[in-house]
């Protein structure tokens, strides 16, 4: 029996966005022909599925679950549809999946079988925010999330300027969105003000906000807080 396809599908970065808005229409169309679904959580996988238009009642599609607390051990288990002969659609919280996301693993053990993996367009948080940064788009970085201890944060961001100087590089990172204003405040403190920073917040939603800028024209602008919503953090030194 020939195995089934696995499908990379795009989902919204912001549930205030329409999934035509940010889908073509062949992601779109080849979403709704899906019936099992891998995705980090199912319930919200469920109300983004819905959002989409899938012809079928919730209850009659299959939703497993693979989030940062899956074993590896048990991935394989989860190729158990494509083996059978059915396609699959890998589902991230937010974004394409598979990047900065804990479906790679699974992309991973679909290469292993032989199992064909597609991916499909949609927004990807990282790239939106590196065209909109006026930074360095041909050599980057994603580093992913910092130190939680403040005075390691503050060093690594002092480690990862000086990178940016010598590689001419565009470093980009996130956080916790509960720590976003943390991060912008230890970033204004521990870089020079000639780098250049960007904050890209709500990406694609209603309340998108972005704003690139040296440090030091950050600081004579106070009172700047991001919030807790999901943003992404680039640096050029």
């Amino acid at each position: 029996m020939a195995s089934g396809t696995l499908f990379l599908v795009p989902a919204w970065l912001s549930e205030g966005t329409s999934p035509e808005a940010i889908l073509p229409a062949k992601a779109l169309e080849r979403l709704r022909a899906l019936e099992c679904f891998v995705v980090e959580d199912a319930r919200s996988a469920r109300r983004y599925v819905a959002a989409c238009g899938h012809p079928k009642p919730m209850r009659e599609l299959r939703f497993e679950e693979l989030d940062e607390h899956t074993p590896p051990a048990a991935v394989p288990a989860l190729l158990a549809p494509l083996l059978e002969g059915r396609d699959v659609g890998l589902l991230s919280e937010a974004g394409v999946p598979a990047v900065a996301d804990p479906g790679a693993l699974l992309v991973a053990a679909a290469h292993a079988r032989g199992i064909a993996v597609v991916p499909l367009v949609g927004p990807s948080s990282i790239l939106l925010a590196l065209m909109a940064s006026g930074l360095e788009g041909q050599r980057f970085r994603f580093l992913g999330y910092l130190p939680v201890d403040a005075a390691a944060r503050r060093k690594r961001l002092g480690e990862i300027e000086r990178d940016s100087a010598r590689d001419r590089e565009t470093q980009i990172f996130i956080e916790t969105p509960y720590r976003n204003d943390a991060l912008l405040a230890d970033a204004l403190q521990a870089c020079k003000g000639e780098t250049r920073l960007c904050v890209a917040a709500d990406l694609t939603g209603p309340t998108e906000w972005i704003r690139s800028a040296r440090v030091e024209d950050w600081k004579g602008r106070p009172g700047a807080a991001i919030g807790k919503r999901p943003a992404i953090f680039l640096l050029l030194a």
